[in-house]
């Protein structure tokens, strides 16, 4: 069902959609392609695009030749210091490998207010510099207001063992937020779509702990 229903998509999006124009979108992109090209004013002529039309017929090929999975992983990284990272692409790779997947998407979540996710190059002195980076950007020893523990509610499950256990980290949070805690990976072929010089990048950011991450595998085993 889900594979008929992603062919009618598939023909619907070709055929402009919405009751609009019948005129494949990719034909209406050619034509403006055609009147930008005159005026001088549009995107550089280096930059190629797939047209949408294809897109989507190759996906209803691969969709009607498969069955749609999703698999759910979690893996444990143990870190070492206060700002640390890690490449955990190998392991999302064994993830994929084990969930059959061929097309689809692998998303990635920490599951720590504390921790990040990015991609990126993981170069030693790229690593240095992005520590240092993050130290002056937010300082650790800035008077931040989470900071201030004694005027703090003690939430419910921590009454008795808190603050003592409570770390100083609102540093930690803040960068947290600015850099995100989840990313997504297409998957082709039953490969990550990757760059040469991009990894999956696990950021520790309140370390040393132990952290868990979520791994999720949706698209079409075959």
């Amino acid at each position: 069902k889900m594979a008929q229903a992603l062919r009618c998509d598939a023909r619907f999006l070709c055929a402009g959609g919405l009751g609009r124009s019948r005129a494949p979108r990719c034909a209406t992109r050619a034509a403006a392609s055609a009147r930008t090209s005159r005026s001088g004013v549009g995107a550089p002529s280096s930059v190629t695009r797939r047209d949408t039309c294809a897109l989507a017929a190759s996906q209803e090929v691969r969709q009607s030749t498969g069955e749609y999975t999703v698999a759910f992983e979690e893996i444990i990284v143990d870190t070492k210091l206060g700002i640390a990272l890690y490449d955990i692409t190998p392991q999302i790779e064994e993830v994929l490998a084990s969930s059959g997947v061929t097309h689809g998407t692998v998303n990635v979540v920490s599951r720590h207010t504390t921790t990040a996710l990015t991609i990126n190059e993981l170069e030693p002195r790229l690593v240095d510099d992005v520590r240092q980076f993050l130290a002056r950007l937010v300082p650790p020893n800035y008077p931040y207001l989470h900071n201030d523990l004694q005027y703090r509610d003690i939430p419910v499950p921590f009454v008795g063992v808190w603050p003592d256990d409570e770390p100083i980290n609102a540093h930690s949070h803040i960068i947290a937020m600015l850099i995100g805690q989840s990313d997504s990976v297409p998957v082709q072929e039953g490969k990550l779509v990757l760059g040469t010089y991009q990894s999956v990048i696990f950021m520790e950011l309140d370390g040393p702990r132990q952290r868990k991450i979520g791994i999720s595998v949706t698209g079409i085993k075959q």
